[in-house]
């Protein structure tokens, strides 16, 4: 029953975004989808409560190359890249900034996490030239299956699978697989793979 009235609810948010996703499509024709993109995701980002969740969601099926449909976007978070791909089950906290970022399935964002495109985003050779107009590196991020990124962390690399990023976290270099990192910058403190669960499912 839960899953047809969810069903029923996704459906009506799609009919309902159409219009602005024809808008969209408008803009993307005159002046470029990356120009288009932002300002669309910044307003949609301002629909608050559940009626703001699905209608987030239908609009990013509609646009992004993948957006599933069990993800939760929460109010306030802003993609800046139509690249930007969410997976199954993916959770993304309030106030969230997102580049152009892969978030595997059952990935978990805290809240006012960023995920930027590297730290070389402008360059810092020439003093004769400003910061502003020197180019920069901007590589793809991916956050990998089942990882926990904790409430303003700022990520700058990619993560691997099952890691767990700690609150604040500052993370400038890969994650290995099943890390668990914490600090600025981050550094690993353990391993979910070495982590026991008491009787209580409780990690000790």
């Amino acid at each position: 029953m839960r899953r047809s009235v969810k069903a029923i609810a996704n459906l009506l948010a799609a009919l309902l975004v159409l219009p602005v996703w024809l808008g969209y499509l408008l803009y993307s024709i005159t002046s470029g989808q990356c120009a288009a993109f932002p300002g669309f995701s910044q307003a949609m980002s301002l629909i608050p409560g559940t009626t703001g969740v699905f209608l987030r969601r239908a609009f990013y099926r509609l646009v992004l190359p993948r957006c599933d449909a069990d993800a939760c976007i929460s109010f306030a978070t802003v993609f800046s890249h139509p690249t930007a791909s969410i997976g199954k089950t993916v959770y993304v906290g309030v106030g969230c900034m997102i580049g152009d970022a892969t978030l595997d399935d059952d990935v978990l964002i805290g809240s006012h996490v960023s995920v930027i495109n590297g730290n070389r985003q402008h360059g810092l050779d020439r003093l004769d030239i400003p910061v502003r107009e020197q180019l920069g590196v901007y590589p793809r991020i991916t956050i990998g299956r089942d990882t926990w990124i904790g409430d303003r962390a700022i990520v700058m690399a990619n993560v691997g699978k099952h890691c767990v990023v700690g609150a604040g976290a500052v993370v400038t270099k890969p994650v290995e697989d099943y890390a668990i990192v914490v600090g600025n910058p981050a550094r690993a403190i353990g391993s979910r793979k070495g982590l026991k669960t008491n009787n209580n499912g409780l990690s000790e």
